[in-house]
């Protein structure tokens, strides 16, 4: 029998209603604007102004048209690089998550270190990542290696759970845990993304989730810290936080003008 871990997460107080609210948010904008009117390059935009956010949120300095007219910036180049892959790596979440993530490691993190490190989950002998500066230090290896593999088989089995909650809880424990020596930010929040289009909230990705993070960013560490700390009171907050944060995203939309 297999155990359905993000059902009971959707259930904690007020998720299940914030979720609904998220979705419907996203949903009265592509009624609005009409799904099959939703072209490439308005899907290229709405993940161009996220892989900005995103950079920013991990620190770039680069403006939204320095991102778009190719800023060395590495953080940047590896944020853009992602949205080349992503819509062809989400269907894939369910069934490759972990593969799934290293690719966009080795997409996101090609500028931040030698080749060797990309798309390498780190193992005990080599140093704890600290790429997402004010959480607490990432668990060790062995800890990482065992929920990141538990988190890989929990999206592989059919969930009840609202796809935002369940693309919430990808972001957090890929933030948390850190498996890769860089870049674990970026690859948090594209996972996050990959895992709204693979389960139908936002399928031509049209929406900017990481903005929605970028412009709730005081929030987003301290969410963080309480998502590993305080138990399922923390990862209701996070919930919580993530469906202000895929409403922003749908207002934030290029869809939205």
């Amino acid at each position: 029998m297999t155990t359905d871990v993000f059902e009971p997460l959707a259930g904690l107080e007020g998720v299940g209603s914030a979720a609904r609210a998220a979705r419907d948010a996203v949903d009265v904008l592509l009624r609005d604007r009409g799904l099959r009117k939703v072209g490439a390059d308005m899907t290229a935009e709405a993940l161009l102004r996220g892989a900005h956010a995103s950079a920013a949120l991990a620190g770039s300095p680069a403006t939204l048209d320095e991102a778009r007219e190719g800023s060395a910036d590495p953080l940047v180049t590896g944020a853009v690089r992602i949205t080349g892959e992503l819509m062809r790596l989400a269907p894939q979440v369910d069934t490759a998550p972990v593969q799934v993530w290293t690719r966009l490691h080795q997409l996101a993190g090609a500028d931040l270190g030698p080749e060797p490190t990309l798309g390498h989950l780190r193992t005990s002998r080599e140093p704890v990542p600290d790429d997402i500066p004010g959480l607490p230090p990432a668990p060790p290896a062995e800890e990482m290696w065992e929920r990141l593999s538990a988190l890989g088989k929990a999206l592989s089995q059919p969930s009840k759970a609202p796809g935002l909650v369940v693309a919430a809880i990808v972001h957090a424990e890929l933030a948390v845990l850190r498996p890769f020596p860089t870049a674990n930010g970026l690859v948090a929040r594209a996972a996050e993304r990959a895992v709204l289009v693979a389960r139908g909230i936002d399928p031509v990705a049209v929406t900017v989730p990481e903005l929605g993070h970028w412009e709730l960013s005081a929030t987003y560490v301290p969410a963080l810290n309480d998502y590993t700390a305080r138990g399922l009171v923390g990862v209701r907050d996070w919930l919580l936080r993530s469906c202000e944060v895929v409403a922003l995203g749908a207002e934030r939309s290029p869809l939205a003008g």
